[in-house]
């Protein structure tokens, strides 16, 4: 295995839980590896039983999501799955495509390799390293299974209403899971994401929603902006060894949901600014009922932060978001529970925090902004 592990972190890495939250699922198009799953037998046909597929080999799994097709369900056995798995088929509103899989079903890639183009896309014989990447495949459903041992987790690319339910994804190079090139409207919930970054500490996002306008020539795809909106993140656990952020919400997004989920800091490298739980450059994202906590080691600044980058307009970044109802502990290292900068950019369509916020173990206090009642 070509990976870098932090040595010295390795008893925890090797006692990381797994989620075991059922759901539904998506699907996968692209080429992989022979290799059997996890000793289970030969390479062969996937087994088909009416509109669910099982298997239990990679090449199996590469198969089957080669040929899936809206209202298909691809079932996972136990196992480890080692290859390179792109999902380029389209579900439907009324017949999504569905992946789903134990937590003892483990997807690894092994990559990357080849020379990648200079925008990241399938094919040419090029492997991202990528553990799932969905590209241009909307309405996929993917639920149950691991993700781990690869240089993102799951990446999501053009691939609108997909819902991610219950998975888990850990020990990965940069971030765990990524929603990019306009992958409006999906879902993360109930899921585990940590000890990502493990390569480049500053890009090891546990969420990123969106892209940096910088990258917007690549992967902004609606008129010119990654308009990633409208995503839910709901009732994850994010941490601990989430080395950036847990939470990325890029510039030019908007509309998303943030609530319920558990951040563990513990870990939080402070590279490339990454010293917060959640960071929001979008505009009109609401951020309720979270609980976080930081512990050291790492480095922390603020719990929650906004930040309008100056190379997008002000109406794509950074106002209009709303804060109420979140727990925070900063043990006694970071400054505040929510951190607004730059408030005068911002006049017309302001941040808001409620007084149904709390805070502990802050230095400075619950926030640097007036409150709002409720």
């Amino acid at each position: 295995m070509r990976r870098t592990l932090l040595t010295g972190l390795l008893p925890l890495l090797l006692s990381a839980p797994a989620a075991t939250m059922p759901a539904a699922a998506t699907s996968i198009a692209g080429a992989a590896t022979g290799a059997a799953v996890g000793g289970m037998g030969a390479v062969g046909a996937a087994v088909k039983v009416g509109d669910v597929v099982d298997v239990s080999t990679a090449a199996q799994l590469a198969s089957a999501l080669a040929g899936a097709v809206p209202g298909q369900t691809i079932r996972l056995a136990p196992g480890e799955y080692h290859g390179v798995f792109v999902a380029q088929r389209a579900g439907t509103a009324a017949a999504p495509i569905t992946l789903t899989g134990p937590a003892g079903a483990v997807l690894v890639n092994d990559g990357p390799s080849g020379t990648a183009p200079s925008c990241p896309a399938p094919g040419g014989g090029w492997d991202s390293g990528y553990g799932l990447w969905l590209y241009g495949a909307p309405y996929w459903r993917l639920a149950g299974f691991t993700v781990k041992d690869s240089k993102k987790g799951i990446v999501l690319d053009a691939s609108a209403h997909v819902v991610i339910d219950g998975v888990y994804v850990h020990h990965v190079e940069d971030e765990g899971v990524h929603f990019r090139r306009s992958s409006s409207d999906g879902v993360l919930r109930n899921s585990r994401i940590a000890y990502t970054g493990l390569v480049q500490p500053g890009y090891g996002e546990g969420v990123y929603l969106g892209s940096a306008g910088s990258n917007w020539g690549c992967h902004g795809n609606t008129g010119g902006v990654d308009r990633s909106d409208r995503v839910q993140v709901t009732g994850n656990t994010i941490g601990p060894y989430v080395a950036a952020e847990h939470i990325d919400v890029k510039e030019g997004t908007s509309g998303g949901l943030i609530g319920g989920n558990t951040f563990d800091g513990t870990g939080v490298s402070g590279q490339n600014s990454a010293d917060s739980w959640v960071d929001v450059k979008g505009s009109g994202y609401t951020i309720e009922n979270n609980t976080g906590t930081f512990t050291p080691p790492g480095t922390f600044a603020n719990g929650y932060e906004t930040h309008n980058p100056a190379t997008t307009p002000s109406f794509l970044n950074g106002c209009g978001n709303l804060w109420r109802g979140n727990r925070s502990d900063l043990g006694g290292v970071g400054a505040y529970a929510i951190k607004i900068t730059s408030t005068s950019k911002c006049t017309a369509d302001p941040n808001v925090v409620h007084s149904s916020n709390t805070v502990t173990g802050a230095t400075r206090g619950l926030t640097n902004v007036p409150v709002t009642p409720g």
